[in-house]
């Protein structure tokens, strides 16, 4: 995935994040981290370094402890991460979260929904909506129940959700964990190469090394701190 230009879709700078109960454990200590537009990083490491609550902080899901978060030129603080989230940044995980008994069209629409948008047949969320289930090879399946769909094609429908509101960032956490080698393999390219064609940077947590060797960059998250390695496709 080439950068199309050098602009900063988020950086954080000196990060920290302890947790108190049942005891103290400093989880994330000083991160790091700068995504420019167009890129797509990965985020590896054992099992209980802190993953996932980097990922939830970097999502404004959690509050860091100290530091600085900034998405799209905006410092993120307790009076405006709901609106930076909703504006900026989608997420992907590795169960899906699909309303099962919701179609796979209702799905992709919700965050529309949620941004109260219009999503009527002939509303220009509905026609993005199809044109996001057709990219991702599943116009097909578009009034489907989630419930019906292969867990290929509800990840598939979750990109796609990922993408309704145009955010500039998505942050996904191990998105291909629940799907078969091939299934999975599938899914990392269409992912990244449809973020590539629309000029989106991402962020996915990882313990996958084909996955992460696709990325532009490639981060180890131990003891607290993320070391960057070398990338040698």
């Amino acid at each position: 995935m080439e950068q199309s230009h050098k602009t900063i879709a988020l950086h954080a700078n000196n990060l920290r994040k302890s947790f108190f109960h049942p005891i103290a454990v400093d989880v994330l200590k000083e991160i790091n981290l700068t995504v420019h537009h167009g890129e797509a990083i990965a985020i590896t490491g054992r099992s209980g370094q802190g993953k996932s609550t980097l990922l939830q902080l970097l999502g404004t899901l959690e509050d860091p402890c100290g530091g600085i978060l900034e998405i799209a030129g905006k410092k993120v603080a307790s009076n405006n991460k709901s609106a930076i989230r909703n504006r900026h940044l989608a997420f992907i995980f590795q169960s899906f979260h699909l309303l099962e008994d919701y179609t796979a069209l209702d799905n992709v629409l919700m965050p529309a929904r949620i941004a109260r948008k219009k999503v009527s047949k002939h509303s220009q969320a509905y026609q993005h909506g199809m044109h996001l289930l057709e990219r991702v090879g599943l116009s097909d399946r578009a009034h489907f129940n989630s419930k019906l769909l292969s867990g290929g094609e509800k990840q598939r429908v979750a990109i796609a959700r990922a993408l309704c509101n145009d955010p500039d960032i998505i942050l996904a956490d191990e998105p291909s964990g629940n799907l078969d080698k091939q299934t999975a393999s599938n899914i990392h390219h269409l992912l990244l190469e449809f973020a590539r064609q629309e000029n989106k940077s991402v962020v996915i947590v990882t313990h996958d090394p084909d996955l992460a060797s696709l990325c532009d960059q490639q981060y180890v998250l131990q003891d607290g701190l993320l070391h960057k390695q070398e990338n040698f496709h």
